[in-house]
């Protein structure tokens, strides 16, 4: 490994407008129809109160959605036929927090699986082994979210892109579902009901339906790095390319350095493979002097993909002090909140023991 990383060029790199690198409080997903939720002003505040999040439209209107498919349990009502369940947020809206088993409960670890990052908010979860889950993910904590994302916490730390709304992607998880039953003998019939509903719902509230709006398209723009995750992180670069500079390794060679860290046989051999990445994490403190709060951000994030508790450490390093430097503070206290309780189980705080 050589030199302190480099910045990308301006020619691969567009400068990022806002000052904090995210996108602006509106996005190509909230309705176009300008029609409000059915769902109140104090419980609407009563949500984001308890996550420090706002929520966009779209969430409160596939509230109002399964409210009129399923009236006396609307969390359930995609349960049966696609295997889905509302959760995290909507959980709030239903009124379970009232009920908790938890005096205090974390909201910020509520149905957050093993690999969600700090910018990823569960609000759909699925019905088998895999942790399949959809969420929220945000570039910055007061922006409203950039895109759905998807995962399967069981398989690994990859998040699928899934629209820029939640209709759009129920929709492509609905799809997805008739695919897999197609040949099936009236297994269609259902999914194709609930489709016809879905898109006549979404058309209705001007919320695309595509995977990848012009939007998302835009932001692919502005990311930086995909990250092991593949999301990408979103920093503001100026004219002259500060804010981001590129680690000194490829995806493959740091996880070949994490792989010999994690695996080492003994102390001594997991010490001595740490060399490569303290290195980089000197580079890191260059990079931040220099304002290139990128490269930490990366890193830090790498390491939290890679799941490993050897790296929690460094993690604690790293990214509380990007998120810092980015003025992203409520990230940071949601990765404090979660390093300190990861785990695949009890992910539901409101029934947790």
């Amino acid at each position: 490994m050589t030199g302190r990383g480099k910045r990308k060029t301006k020619s691969s790199l567009q400068e990022i407008e806002s000052s904090n690198g995210g996108l602006k409080k509106t996005r190509a997903g909230e309705p176009t129809t300008g029609q409000a939720s059915e769902v109140g002003s104090d419980l609407r505040e009563e949500v984001e109160q308890l996550y420090k999040l706002g929520m966009p439209e779209d969430f409160y209107h596939l509230w109002d959605f399964c409210k009129r498919l399923c009236p006396d349990n609307p969390r359930d009502a995609l349960l049966d036929s696609v295997g889905l369940r509302l959760v995290g947020p909507y959980d709030v809206l239903a009124g379970a927090h009232r009920s908790s088993k938890t005096p205090q409960p974390n909201y910020h670890l509520h149905w957050r699986y093993f690999y969600d990052p700090p910018e990823f908010q569960t609000i759909l979860r699925g019905d088998g082994d895999n942790q399949y889950h959809m969420g929220y993910y945000r570039d910055i904590p007061d922006s409203l979210p950039a895109f759905v994302g998807e995962n399967e916490a069981k398989k690994g730390f990859t998040i699928t892109q899934m629209g820029d709304n939640v209709f759009a992607a129920v929709h492509l998880f609905l799809m997805k579902k008739r695919k897999e039953r197609s040949g099936r003998k009236n297994a269609g019939k259902d999914l194709e009901s609930l489709e016809a509903e879905l898109r006549e719902r979404a058309r209705a509230l001007g919320f695309p339906l595509e995977q990848k709006t012009k939007g998302m398209k835009q932001r692919d723009k502005k990311v930086v790095t995909k990250t092991f995750h593949g999301a990408g992180i979103v920093v503001p670069v100026d004219k002259n390319d500060v804010g981001y500079r590129e680690l000194p390794e490829t995806d493959a060679g740091l996880k070949r350095i994490c792989k010999a860290i994690a695996e080492a046989r003994s102390d001594e051999d997991r010490v001595k493979a740490f060399g490569p990445l303290q290195e980089m994490i000197t580079f890191v403190q260059f990079a931040n002097d220099e304002c290139d709060y990128g490269m930490g951000y990366e890193l830090g994030m790498d390491l939290f993909c890679y799941g490993s508790h050897y790296f929690y450490k460094v993690i604690r390093q790293l990214l509380p002090m990007a998120y810092s430097l980015l003025k992203r503070g409520l990230f940071g206290e949601i990765l404090e909140a979660h390093l300190s309780n990861r785990c695949h189980d009890n992910l539901d705080q409101l029934s947790a023991s």
